[in-house]
């Protein structure tokens, strides 16, 4: 499963992170990304997790 942090945003005093992970679809042998925005310190958590 390949995974990937792209970009950190800033806005305003908050620092924040936009993630994108590829995820295999169930029943298929396709994949999709599932996209997120958060903090940095949560990121790690984020990809690591199914």
């Amino acid at each position: 499963m390949a995974k990937k942090s792209v970009a950190t945003l800033q806005t305003g005093s908050k620092r924040l992170t936009k993630a994108i992970k590829m995820v295999k679809k169930e029943g298929s042998a396709s994949y999709s990304f599932s996209e997120t925005i958060i903090s940095p310190d949560l990121a790690k958590a984020w990809l690591s997790k199914k």
